[in-house]
């Protein structure tokens, strides 16, 4: 059978282990460069299982050269590397080496002598790939043995082999391939391809019992090892590890050419190699770097200074530089003229006692620093903790605390976080966790503690720092328990606070879908255009929502930010009594733009609030423009909802609608229409003229 057939439906062995034949599959080619440097190009697979494959390999499209791709085959375990059809267990940058399995060619008999099984091996290699005459042997096992190497050398034909004879396992050469049960040859240099043939001239009939087969194998040197066993160790054995080498280009004499051209692959702090009796060229890192020369950050500095259970500098301080180091020495200490990398200790003088006692004064001197060091941090602490707890009374925490207790787990309410939860939920409130930011807050995605069910929320936290009154603490506290309370489809549910911060910090369900400002203003793959269709039960479900909040709560909530399909952020505010009605508003920490022009005269607010921020989310909604622009040069026409009043009023609405809404087919102007006459009722600038959220449902 042909070896690229053999290849398909015969298993890989990992690990085979004999007395007398000793073969490592898996072995590492040795190699200095550093795994912890890039290998593989920038988002591509690094590694195939436990193997890392390094550029100029690669797995995948656009992550390697041109004859250097890579299959990953994860259906074996661990998954297994191919070159075409070929297994790989290893690579060396620094040698230009790959290290494969190829299959054993066997001749079988008979004990009368009859021919069981042959198969005679082949390989073809792509230039610049070689079979490597420096690391192989080709080998032939066998007591009536006459086994044949065959290949090309460039345009030449050529043919090696070797015979092995003997009469019975006593008479085998231990421990060595010399012609009596084995023989071996060299591998001549600059082959790309070979088929191995096997025949016997009598046909195994007076060795059968101990030996009915002969094998042949090119094999890496040091990785087979001949006995009287090997007879019978073969017949199990499927393949043996091989090296090909590998190089750039198919040039005779390159680098001087290579250099010149643009497609020159040899990268920063690298230098171009000519390989003997091989095409192409190879790349190496200059002496003091390591890593991939072939990787577009090429060979990084190799830092002396910091290498583990290494000291370049004897009695001396190292001072690492590019490519190579040097070394300070202390006082009474020379630099070693020879070869600079140790520091000798000066003839003795008479200051010896002086010295002692600088080195007692410093050592004492650091052991108090460390001493009120530790004291410092202490305190430190101790500061801390007493201001969390003043902050936490500051801001009614001992009365939520007790409000929360009444409830008895009757009912589902808010949840007291400590700030240590917080700052382990969001990684320190670190940059990447940021989802949204306001004119007032931050928003952090976080990760709770398995205390809390390990649950995914959203984490408001100012951006102001203001002390607040005790009325205003109480207010604050009863307003966490109202919307803690809320359970609504269209609301997002607060969970819960912390109050050992100067200004509260608020803990809400998290959604995950994204706001209506990035469904509309994003223009990327993960946020696609919204259809009409759903714009409009966006603005349903938007009215929903605050409806809810105006009617079916005890009190009535009026909202003061921006919405999506499910209305959120109350803002890190306290509820305050509405002039003489019962309502209770969240203190104005909404977004410019949604802001009605009615507060911002007379500072009061009413549930028509609330219905003039819903217009304008409605204007969004059919315009697909932010509702207030900084690219503008007329301070009118930066508010959204000034331009499309006066589009109304002036009967050019068309001008400033979502052109893609247009395309949606017939009935469209229709709905729109409908859309634009209640988002226009809804932005009357006197709260009484204009619509009801109910109403506008």
């Amino acid at each position: 059978m042909a070896l690229h057939e053999r290849m398909l439906v015969e298993q890989l062995s990992l690990v085979i282990l004999m007395v007398g034949v000793y073969v490592m599959l898996g072995s590492v080619i040795t190699t200095t460069v550093a795994q912890a440097l890039p290998q593989a190009l920038p988002g591509c697979p690094d590694k195939c299982g436990n193997l890392t494959i390094p550029y100029p390999f690669g797995i995948g499209v656009n992550c390697h050269m041109a004859g250097f791709p890579i299959i990953c085959n994860t259906s074996t375990e661990p998954p297994t590397a191919l070159w075409g059809n070929i297994i790989v267990t290893a690579f060396s940058l620094d040698e230009a080496e790959m290290q494969v399995l190829q299959y054993i060619a066997r001749d079988c008999y008979d004990k009368q002598g009859n021919n069981t099984y042959n198969n005679d091996p082949w390989l073809s290699l792509p230039p610049p790939f070689t079979i490597s005459d420096t690391k192989n042997k080709f080998i032939a096992v066998g007591c009536d043995t006459y086994a044949l190497f065959k290949g090309f050398r460039g345009e030449e034909r050529y043919i090696t082999g070797c015979i092995s004879f003997c009469d019975s396992l006593d008479s085998v050469d231990q421990d060595s391939c010399s012609g009596v049960g084995c023989c071996q040859t060299n591998i001549p240099s600059g082959m790309k391809n070979r088929t191995v043939e096997l025949t016997s001239y009598n046909n195994h009939l007076d060795i059968w019992g101990f030996n009915p087969c002969s094998y042949a194998f090119i094999v890496e040197e040091g990785e087979f090892k001949f006995s009287n066993k090997t007879f019978q160790q073969l017949d199990s054995l499927e393949n043996v590890p091989m090296i090909f080498n590998w190089a750039i280009g198919v040039e005779e004499d390159p680098c001087d050419e290579a250099q010149k051209r643009q497609d020159y692959v040899c990268k920063g702090n690298s230098t171009c190699v000519n390989p003997i009796n091989r095409s192409g060229y190879v790349c190496k890192c200059k002496k003091g770097y390591e890593g991939n020369p072939y990787h577009p950050n090429g060979c990084q500095d190799i830092d002396e200074c910091s290498l583990p259970n290494i000291n370049p500098c004897t009695n001396g301080t190292c001072s690492n530089l590019p490519g190579s180091h040097t070394c300070l020495c202390p006082t009474g200490y020379t630099i070693d003229s020879v070869n600079g990398t140790s520091c000798l200790k000066n003839p003795p003088t008479s200051n010896n006692n002086s010295l002692k006692i600088s080195v007692g004064v410093i050592a004492a001197f650091f052991v108090l620093l460390v001493v009120f060091f530790c004291l410092y941090c202490g305190r430190k602490r101790r500061q801390f903790k007493k201001q969390q707890e003043k902050f936490f009374k500051q801001n009614g925490g001992l009365f939520l605390r007790q409000q929360l207790a009444s409830y008895n787990g009757s009912v589902d309410v808010a949840t007291i976080f400590t700030e240590e939860e917080l700052r382990k939920a969001t990684n320190n409130y670190n940059e990447y966790r940021k989802i949204g930011e306001g004119g007032y807050g931050v928003v952090y995605n976080g990760n709770l503690s398995a205390d809390h069910h390990n649950k995914v929320v959203a984490i408001k936290k100012s951006k102001v720092s203001a002390p607040i009154t005790e009325t205003q603490s109480l207010e604050f506290v009863n307003e966490v328990i109202v919307l803690s309370q809320i359970h609504h489809k269209n609301v997002v549910r607060l969970l819960g606070c912390c109050l050992e911060t100067q200004t509260p910090i608020l803990v809400y369900e998290y959604i995950s879908h994204g706001t209506l400002h990035d469904h509309i203003h994003r223009k990327d793959n993960k946020y696609p255009r919204l259809p009409l269709d759903l714009r409009l039960k966006i603005a349903a479900d938007t009215a929903e929502a605050l409806s809810y909040l105006h009617h079916y709560t005890e009190p009535p909530i009026i909202h003061r930010d921006k919405y999506t399909a499910k209305v959120g952020d109350f803002g890190a505010s306290k509820l305050v009594p509405d002039q003489d009605e019962g309502q209770l508003s969240t203190l104005v920490q909404g977004t410019l733009g949604y802001l009605d022009p009615e507060y911002l005269q007379s500072h009061i607010l009413t549930a028509k609030s609330d219905v003039y921020s819903f217009g304008v989310v409605l204007v969004e909604l059919i315009t697909s423009q932010k509702a207030l622009s900084s690219n503008k040069k007329s301070e009118v026409d930066r508010n959204l909802a000034n331009v499309f009043v006066r589009a109304m009023k002036e009967g050019c609405l068309d001008e400033i609608l979502d052109a893609e809404i247009a395309k949606e087919g017939e009935g469209f102007e229709k709905v729109v229409e409908t859309v634009a006459d209640l988002a226009n009722r809804c932005l009357k600038l006197r709260g009484e003229e204009s619509v009801g959220v109910t109403c506008g449902y």
